[in-house]
């Protein structure tokens, strides 16, 4: 089973690492051409296209224009935001980073598809953008790269299934685009007697999820359905087969 993350637009280079090798990010190509084509937008775009402010817009500006002179960090230890909060995982051991490197994997606007260890530098490209070079938007640049590349990774696993935790935003660029017979499972986590939907609870859940998927070394989805962290509980009556519903009451 590999687990499916959003990245996160909080970024964090300045904490201390764990003792890790990064590796190459699989489209690191095309992540420079990207932001080399993103340098030549103006900050006034940049703030249109992100809906950001004029500060974020320069910080932005100035990532792409300086993109190929700036730090890289691992994936897993750069993302922060309430999704990483939730995985935390700064606090992992050495086996758990090694097990997320075969069975974790970030969604990302910029790197495309991103393994936990794969050293990437500073950016905020969504996958939502409605920009991209030649193209309208940034999920038909990617046409269907993304999804490929999941799914070689999902046979290279062997389990044939995904465990989707990231946002409908980031899913989009492989829903649809990966070959049958891959099983895909999302999680919904809600709170509560009324089981509402709370995005932050949600975010950092997701998170959670993530990080009990590997520190128990789950590689069967059924497993998953004992996920109790913080208390939240697999409720079977409003799951469906493609759904599963955690609630925390």
């Amino acid at each position: 089973m590999i687990a499916v993350l959003s990245p996160a637009k909080t970024l964090d280079y300045e904490t201390a690492l764990p003792p890790v090798t990064p590796t190459q990010p699989r489209f690191a190509d095309e992540a420079t051409t990207l932001a080399h084509a993103a340098a030549h937008l103006t900050q006034k775009r940049l703030s249109e296209l992100m809906h950001i402010s004029p500060a974020l817009a320069k910080l932005n500006a100035d990532r792409f224009g300086d993109f190929d002179t700036l730090p890289e960090r691992p994936a897993l230890f750069a993302f922060a935001g309430d999704v990483y909060t939730g995985l935390d995982a700064k606090t992992l051991d050495e086996a758990a980073v090694d097990y997320a490197q075969d069975h974790l994997r970030m969604l990302s606007g910029l790197y495309g598809l991103l393994r936990p260890l794969d050293a990437m530098r500073p950016y905020r490209l969504e996958m939502g953008t409605r920009w991209a070079p030649r193209q309208k938007k940034l999920t038909d640049w990617w046409r269907d790269r993304i999804a490929k590349l999941l799914a070689e990774d999902v046979a290279a696993e062997g389990s044939g299934t995904i465990l989707n935790l990231a946002s409908q935003e980031y899913w989009a660029a492989a829903d649809g685009k990966l070959p049958a017979g891959i099983r895909v499972v999302a999680f919904d986590f809600r709170e509560g007697e009324a089981q509402k939907f709370v995005s932050v609870h949600a975010k950092k859940a997701r998170g959670m999820a993530a990080r009990w998927m590997l520190e128990h070394r789950i590689d069967d989805i059924e497993g998953m359905k004992g996920f109790d962290t913080d208390g939240y509980a697999y409720d079977a009556a409003a799951s469906t087969d493609a759904q599963w519903r955690f609630v925390r009451r």
